[in-house]
């Protein structure tokens, strides 16, 4: 099943396409027919199963009014929560034009009073200072055509039952209720009972349990415009082989596969878009060992049955659960040892602390490896092959010439320069120069400046390729990182040329304070 097949509009499968997503999890599929179908719905999931989409797309799915007033209330335990809660429905809602205001305590409230009164669509927030400003008669809760309660259970421990039932008290009675919980307790059952039509469906999704026990499960905490640059750092140490990184889009694996490539690693890409022929190459290559890397999307993954698999890398985190159980099940099979290793922004770290939590396995933070640990991999590498060749005992033919350059220069300098002459280059391989800046430039969406014209403008520089890692464009300007050995040059080339009738300025972007 695709998201195309549960009669979402255009708009909603447009931004679901965007967030990556190219099937619905197994709560979503259940969901989302049914609350199209305008049914109150008890749900029995645990976090991280992609419960937002599958209540979320139908909400906004069926928004139509921007009268602003609040049509639908969204209750969360926890302002960390309601913050993810109210992020996601903006992903969802891209294209809707739908206004959301998370609303929770330890933060000023007179600007979510402003918000209010400017006119809100849907409303996430906790039932503290959800509450608190329904009774500042500021949140008026009668227009609301869609209740969610999120994390029931959770509610519940923390001590906010009272404080739900006076707040559902103040809406509609003809709303259409969802509520969430992990697990089942009498009082939520109640609570169900009492607030909920008697036709309400109750769906159940059992957890995938984690059945991986021979696998280490690691995490490294990177920026996001430095994901690619970490990844790299972490296989150059690592050395690993037989190895899945997934990512999120088809668009993703190519670009990824395309700079790894780059990089000279041996790797291919497999997603949907590509023909079976291809799918099945890619495939019958990486079991057979003749690549190293195989980047590919959850759905591209599936059925994938190879016993030898030694790592698996989430290039950024799946979006539920039990995608995380199925990608981390590639590897650490037929009693192998086995790594996952996922790469997560500091943003990204709670959604993965409810992975953990999910799947009660833990998640180790590792360090990422700096130029200084590549160096020491690869000095020892070279170091064992010219101890290798010497064991050979195969370079006498060469010893008439080492005895003439002894009698001119000292032999360890002469060692010394052979080992750079041969490498060298693959010693540092850029790894010095690797470290990059970021420029800002002073063109964006408005002046139709794009990645592909930037690609161009830097081009024109004579800036390798591969000194270009990621561009980022917005409305008004862009910011370019490059290699640090190439960023004078594109400064000296670029600041005071004029395209389109404007100057360009071209600076170091000023570290965030």
């Amino acid at each position: 099943m695709d998201f195309k097949e549960l009669n979402l509009n255009e708009k909603i499968l447009k931004a679901i396409d965007d967030m990556g997503f190219e099937e619905p999890s197994k709560i979503q599929s259940e969901v989302i027919p049914v609350l199209l179908e305008g049914l109150d719905v008890i749900g029995q999931a645990e976090t991280g199963t992609g419960k937002t989409l599958a209540y979320g797309a139908p909400i906004i799915n069926n928004f139509s009014s921007n009268d602003g007033k609040v049509f639908c209330l969204i209750l969360t335990p926890t302002r960390e929560l309601a913050i993810q809660v109210n992020d996601e429905l903006a992903r969802i809602g891209k294209y809707s034009k739908v206004r959301l205001l998370p609303v929770y305590g330890g933060v000023q409230i007179d600007r979510q009073i402003k918000a209010i009164k400017r006119g809100v669509d849907i409303v996430v927030g906790t039932p503290g200072r959800v509450l608190d400003l329904i009774k500042r008669n500021v949140l008026d809760l009668k227009s609301v055509r869609y209740l969610v309660i999120d994390e029931a259970d959770e509610m519940l421990d923390m001590g906010f039952i009272d404080d739900i039932k006076e707040i559902i008290n103040h809406t509609n009675r003809e709303r259409q209720t969802m509520m969430f919980s992990a697990t089942m307790p009498d009082e939520i059952k109640n609570l169900a009972k009492k607030y909920m039509k008697s036709n309400a469906k109750f769906i159940s999704i059992v957890k995938k349990t984690m059945t991986v026990s021979t696998v280490q499960h690691f995490y490294y905490e990177v920026k996001n415009q430095e994901r690619f640059e970490s990844l790299c750092r972490i296989l150059d140490v690592d050395e690993p082989s037989s190895t899945i990184i997934f990512c999120k889009t088809k668009k993703e694996v190519d670009e990824l596969t395309e700079n790894m490539q780059s990089r000279g690693y041996n790797v291919e890409g497999m997603h949907g878009d590509m023909s079976q022929n291809q799918r099945i190459n890619t495939l019958r290559k990486f079991k057979e060992g003749i690549l190293d890397f195989l980047v590919a999307t959850d759905v591209a993954a599936r059925g994938i049955d190879i016993e030898n698999v030694t790592h698996v890398i989430n290039y950024n985190l799946p979006q539920d659960v039990e995608s995380y159980v199925h990608r981390i099940g590639r590897t650490g099979r037929a009693n192998r040892s086995g790594v996952a290793y996922t790469l997560v922004t500091s943003r990204e770290y709670p959604a993965l602390k409810r992975i953990e939590k999910a799947t009660r396995c833990k998640i180790k933070r590792k360090e990422l490896p700096t130029v200084d640990d590549i160096l020491e991999v690869k000095y020892n590498k070279m170091i064992a092959e010219i101890k290798k060749t010497l064991e050979k005992n195969d370079y006498k033919r060469f010893v008439p010439l080492a005895m003439e350059l002894d009698e001119e220069y000292n032999l360890v300098d002469v060692a010394a320069a052979l080992m750079d002459m041969y490498y060298g280059e693959d010693v540092y391989r850029n790894d010095i120069e690797r470290d990059y800046l970021r420029l800002f430039i002073n063109l964006g969406r408005k002046d139709k400046f794009n990645k592909r014209t930037a690609i161009k403008l830097l081009a024109d520089c004579r800036i390798p390729k591969n000194d270009i890692q990621d561009i980022d464009i917005f409305e008004k300007f862009s910011f370019v990182n490059v290699a640090r050995s190439a960023a004078k040059n594109i400064i000296d080339q670029l600041s005071g040329k004029i395209i389109d009738g404007k100057r360009i300025s071209v600076e170091i972007s000023k570290p965030r304070k």
